[in-house]
């Protein structure tokens, strides 16, 4: 699992977590979930221009639109050291769910 966050530290871009969120909008929670293999999140949102986004497929999906591979769901942790982590040294508000 460290394997991959390192992955996810040194593929991901701000610029990739943007587009990440814009399939996100364009293709709708299911779809996405489906076409990517994440489901929702059950602690974090990642905010985004007042939205809110499950932080894990959205990187997880991030580091699949820069590399070309995919991470499944189990292959990184979601929470403060992973995901969240990650989208906070990446400029991102990451926020507990209402």
């Amino acid at each position: 699992m460290t394997d991959a966050l390192a992955r996810l530290r040194a593929d991901v871009s701000r610029d990739d977590v943007l587009r990440a969120i814009q399939e996100y909008d364009q293709l709708g929670d299911e779809q996405f979930y489906s076409k990517h293999g994440f489901g929702p999140t059950t602690t974090y949102d990642l905010v985004w221009e007042e939205r809110r986004y499950p932080p894990k497929a959205i990187l997880g999906t991030a580091y699949e639109l820069a590399t070309g591979q995919k991470l499944a769901s189990g292959d990184f942790e979601g929470g403060k050291s992973g995901a969240v982590a990650v989208l906070g040294r990446l400029g991102f508000t990451v926020e507990h769910k209402p």
